[in-house]
């Protein structure tokens, strides 16, 4: 299959290349430079010039394929979040509308804190606020479904993790190496479900090729890891103290970060393994956080520019 893959140079996307490439499908990619265009040649894939706002180019890129995945989301903090929902929303639209009536298959990143906070979230539930970033997005692929679109939304962890990454955990860490405490907001029992970005990429090539049509599929490997858990291990990766902070204080520590940090997101994944076998085999957050180079000396910024990617 012909792939038009949105994101393809990001952190998750690159995962997809390689996992798409090795079960013999063809890969077209989203380059918005000449940069992002030599590094997709470089892995065999081919450049499709444009960017997640340019929604004709995107249109043009969907056309001339026979399935597409959409990863690309603005993840650029100075941006306003509604901002970014909007741009995916019409992102997803025109994904959408250039494959309407042809039964080609549109899979479509969402995220589970999108969820109600504070119980196990499933793949049978939507979005707990229509106001919720990539709620609208979602019910955009929701209506495609029904428009001859065989549109599935996979929901990834907030934490999607592995070599590499440059996402929630290396905000933390960066925090906790600047102020000298790794902390946690009360006592810390909220928690973060995670994903290796290998297991994510798998759950993406299944869905391309299986999912029916208004499909939600769950992007989780372990349901929450409580965030106590993972100050502790950053705590001892980095040799510093680690301590519960209250909430007006873990605003001061955390500032725009803080509510990512005490959010209660557990989320179940039965559904999609069962439907689907699909079954996660990387290593488990606390452990890639041991073992893969996350207390280096590098700080976020130096990982990657964090536009591309989730």
């Amino acid at each position: 299959m012909r792939v038009f893959l949105t994101g393809a140079t990001g952190f998750i996307g690159s995962a997809i290349v390689g996992e798409l490439l090795a079960a013999g499908h063809e890969v077209l990619g989203l380059a918005r430079s000449d940069a992002a265009a030599d590094a997709l040649a470089r892995v065999g894939v081919g450049a499709h010039r444009g960017e997640l706002s340019d929604t004709d180019s995107l249109a043009a890129g969907a056309r001339t394929s026979e399935g597409v995945i959409h990863t690309a989301f603005i993840h650029d903090w100075s941006t306003p979040r509604e901002a970014a929902a909007e741009a995916d929303r019409r992102a997803v639209e025109a994904l959408a509308g250039a494959l309407e009536g042809s039964g080609k298959p549109l899979v479509v990143t969402s995220g589970t804190a999108l969820l109600a906070p504070g119980r196990i979230g499933t793949e049978e539930d939507g979005p707990w606020s229509a106001e919720t970033p990539r709620a609208a997005s979602e019910a955009a692929v929701l209506a495609a479904a029904s428009r001859g679109v065989r549109a599935s939304i996979i929901r990834l962890a907030p934490t999607v993790h592995g070599p590499g990454d440059h996402g929630f955990v290396p905000m933390l860490i960066d925090i906790a190496r600047r102020t000298g405490i790794s902390a946690f907001v009360g006592d810390g029992a909220n928690r973060w479900p995670a994903v290796h970005r290998l297991d994510a990429a798998r759950l993406f090539r299944v869905a391309l090729e299986e999912a029916a049509p208004g499909t939600r599929l769950h992007g989780v490997a372990e349901e929450g890891v409580p965030m106590r858990s993972i100050a502790q291990a950053i705590g001892t990766g980095l040799g510093v103290p680690v301590r519960g902070l209250a909430e007006e204080e873990a605003r001061t520590h955390f500032d725009w970060f803080a509510r990512w940090v005490a959010i209660d997101n557990p989320t179940s994944s039965a559904r999609t393994r069962n439907a689907f076998g699909w079954r996660p085999q990387e290593p488990e957050l606390l452990t890639d956080m041991r073992d893969s180079g996350y207390f280096s000396d590098m700080t976020t910024e130096d990982r990657h520019e964090y536009t591309e990617t989730r």
